[in-house]
């Protein structure tokens, strides 16, 4: 018995010494990793700053080994802004070329005129201002022509010139209001929707989310096309159109990964995590809307009014619904967070428009143009797995719709095509 006894003391004392020798062990593990991630990181440093010294040492000697370009200089001057007072125009122009670029004389409809600013050369992607003495008249037509020192002719068409308003509180408010009323009140009023759809079934609650992804790529597919026509307007010095993949690429990456937080922290709140998204991305989308609102009010090609305002309601009541379809499955919202869905998505409008008015920059626009492009693009990847037949997810089918969801998309487009027509702008 007492055999026993010394036996299980004997296992329980080494029992208890089992973790103070392992424990070291497991510490010099840890330290051995630790080192090799140090050496991993060292080693990674050391390659960049190789790679850097190597790329900076091709540029030295590469450059002074390979001879000048021949050719006469290429000479490229974008207008980016155009600024009309009392017998006066200021032009806001950038060298979007390689060489530097002086300007000597410019004329307004072949008319000789005197000139401020631009006495120095335009270096490569810089701007200056240059400020022309000129009694214009409201309403007509101007063709500048800017001559350089080498010969080159330049010309900017003012399709019709109209004063430029002045910055201030003033202009800020009115475009306050007006984004507030174009961005803002029609998102809402197309939530206040949410209690009538509730009691629509399964089937519609597709439809309607078939509808959204209608209403999102026609969206997606008009800010594609407004992007096309402002990257022929600029000048391309910091890349044109490329700005606009560049957005697209940029709010995707951003979203997903704001998708993929939102999915660790809530699991369970798909419905509402996929609100949230749409109203991300109808926000980005509306504040590049609001940019455009804002610049063709400051260049005289908006006119305010009730036709604009009521145009700008209708067509932005259809983006509440889109925001308020994934919550028809899902618990009832309170009225807060339905509130502040409606201002993430319409409250970029009157940053847009108070920025469109201040700021009128065509890469800026392309850029965010790009978010709302992207933005939208994610939340179409997200909704579109909600289109598919219960069949078709029970046996794994990933491109399956039905006639459904095709009605449904055809409707949302059809429904932005026609809502689109009553914007008088």
């Amino acid at each position: 018995m007492s055999e026993r006894i010394d036996i299980e003391t004997e296992r329980a004392i080494e029992t208890e010494r089992e973790p103070l020798t392992a424990l070291p062990a497991s510490r010099a593990e840890e330290n051995r990793a630790r080192a090799a991630g140090w050496r991993g990181w060292a080693s990674t440093v050391a390659v960049v700053l190789l790679l850097g010294l190597a790329l900076a040492t091709l540029a030295v000697v590469g450059g002074r080994s390979l001879p000048e370009r021949i050719g006469p200089p290429v000479e490229e001057i974008a207008v980016e802004q155009v600024r009309m007072s009392p017998g006066r125009i200021d032009l806001t122009v950038r060298n979007a070329g390689p060489d530097p670029v002086q300007v000597a004389q410019v004329f307004v409809n072949d008319a000789f005129v005197d000139v401020r600013g631009g006495e120095d050369p335009i270096g490569p992607r810089r701007s200056t201002v240059l400020t022309l003495d000129y009694p214009w008249q409201e309403g007509q037509p101007y063709l500048v022509s800017m001559l350089t020192s080498t010969g080159l002719v330049i010309e900017h068409e003012i399709g019709a010139a109209v004063e430029t308003p002045t910055g201030g509180r003033d202009l800020f408010a009115v475009m306050a209001l007006l984004g507030t009323y174009v961005g803002i009140v029609p998102v809402v009023l197309g939530m206040l929707l949410l209690p009538v759809l509730r009691r629509i079934g399964k089937g519609g609650i597709r439809f309607l989310l078939a509808v959204t992804v209608g209403l999102l790529v026609f969206l997606a597919v008009d800010a594609v096309f407004e992007g096309f026509e402002l990257g022929e307007r600029s000048g391309g010095a910091f890349g044109g159109i490329s700005l606009l993949a560049l957005g697209a690429i940029l709010a995707f990456l951003a979203l997903t990964f704001v998708d993929r937080r939102l999915n660790r922290r809530a699991a369970a709140g798909g419905g509402g995590r996929l609100a949230l998204m749409i109203a991300i991305g109808i926000g980005l989308h509306n504040l590049g809307e609001g940019l455009a609102i804002g610049s063709a009010y400051a260049l005289g090609e908006l006119a305010l009014g009730a036709a604009l305002v009521i145009g700008f309601a209708l067509h932005n009541t259809t983006e509440g619904l889109a925001i308020v379809s994934p919550l028809l499955s899902a618990a009832r919202p309170g009225v807060l967070r339905l509130l502040g869905l409606g201002l993430i998505a319409g409250a970029p409008a009157i940053l847009g428009a108070v920025l469109g008015a201040g700021v009128n920059n065509a890469e800026l626009s392309l850029l965010l143009l790009g978010l709302g492009i992207g933005a939208i693009a994610q939340v179409v990847v997200q909704i579109a797995p909600a289109l598919r037949t219960a069949d078709d997810r029970e046996t794994g089918t990933v491109a399956a719709m039905d006639s459904t969801a095709i009605l449904g998309v055809a409707v949302g487009v059809a429904a932005m095509y026609a809502t689109g027509l009553l914007v008088l702008a």
